[in-house]
């Protein structure tokens, strides 16, 4: 025993305690070993979700499988989209699937068009995933085509041509030719008529798809040859589609109507007469955009017993009463086009 009291032998047994680190660096080298294994299972989860996408015959992949392909194969420019991933045959397939079925022709003495209200209404029809408005014509006699001053050589803009008529409402009309999307708008495609004048028609074809007003101021959907065309008194027409009601029937009755998302416009006839014009945005932040069968669905929900699709896309536009409703996708802003449907 020495002079502190505590014998020699017990000396020799106390060991002094390690040093512990501070607790915030145990908490760090224990995030920092499970940072890798976090980012590895996320990565899997990843791998799996997107193999699943890809070939996962259930719900909800093949939907999503499906709108995939067709919102790219529907586009000017994101075609590889779909092509990176898909072969031409699945790809194929995948539209065949879905798309709208062709009802034939509408028949124009079905409809009543004896109205003298020459009232309109604008109608939000906006929900989730998209913004849009229908505007309702209540005299279809009001309704016409309206074709750019430089047919050939350039389009104009919705404002534009609600200047030169006089218009109170315009619509984007019918098909044209827009190669990689860098086209001038002034071309037309199928067949186009003004105030009783065939102003353009594709060379070497028997027959033309026809969405138009008849003297009596009824919509005709149809496939028609010109004289048949010139019979049936069509006073103003352009080409688009696919026809999403025909008599009452709906086109799409499986699927989405295979052309994806995107931004749409709509023309359709109520029994009574009334026009429908319908426009719905799309590839922005807040509306991604409607299917073909959005569309129809919204249409008949308002009455419509004939519904034809129109130029969609960047082509979607609705001016009325001064003023650009929607909000065109282009960052341009308004696309120059050939043919439109105005109200005066």
């Amino acid at each position: 025993m020495d002079s502190t009291g505590i014998p020699k032998s017990s000396q020799s047994t106390i060991q002094s305690r390690p040093e512990k680190g501070p607790l915030a660096v145990h908490h760090y080298r224990r995030k920092k070993r499970l940072l890798p294994r976090l980012i590895a299972w996320t990565f899997v989860l990843f791998l799996l979700l997107f193999m699943g996408f890809l070939y996962c015959p259930l719900q909800p992949f093949e939907t999503m499988r499906n709108l995939w392909v067709e919102s790219a194969m529907t586009s000017m420019n994101h075609q590889y989209l779909a092509k990176w991933f898909f072969s031409d045959a699945e790809i194929q397939k995948i539209l065949d699937s879905d798309q709208a079925k062709d009802l034939g022709n509408s028949d124009p003495s079905l409809i009543n068009t004896h109205s003298k209200n020459n009232s309109t209404e604008l109608i939000d029809i906006s929900q989730s995933g998209f913004n849009g408005y229908l505007l309702k014509v209540n005299n279809p006699g009001r309704v016409r085509v309206a074709v750019t001053r430089y047919l050939g050589k350039i389009g104009e803009r919705a404002e534009d041509i609600a200047t030169v008529t006089g218009a109170v409402a315009v619509i984007n009309g019918g098909a044209f030719s827009d190669p990689q999307g860098n086209g001038s708008g002034g071309h037309p495609q199928g067949i186009l008529i003004s105030r009783d004048k065939v102003l353009y028609r594709d060379s070497g074809v028997s027959s033309y798809d026809i969405i138009g007003m008849n003297q009596k101021n009824v919509l005709v959907l149809g496939n028609y040859t010109l004289t048949n065309i010139r019979r049936m008194g069509i006073r103003d027409a352009v080409t688009f589609g696919p026809f999403l009601v025909v008599n009452g029937k709906s086109a799409i009755t499986h699927g989405d109507g295979a052309w994806g998302i995107a931004p749409r416009t709509a023309i359709g006839q109520t029994k009574d007469g009334s026009i429908l014009m319908l426009v719905i945005d799309g590839r922005q932040i807040g509306s991604l955009g409607a299917t073909l069968k959005d569309v129809q669905d919204i249409m008949l929900k308002h009455g419509a017993y004939n519904v034809a699709n129109l130029d969609g896309g960047a082509s979607t536009v609705l001016y009325y009463q001064s003023q650009i409703v929607n909000h065109p996708s282009s960052p341009y802003g308004e696309r120059h086009a050939p043919s439109f449907f105005i109200v005066k």
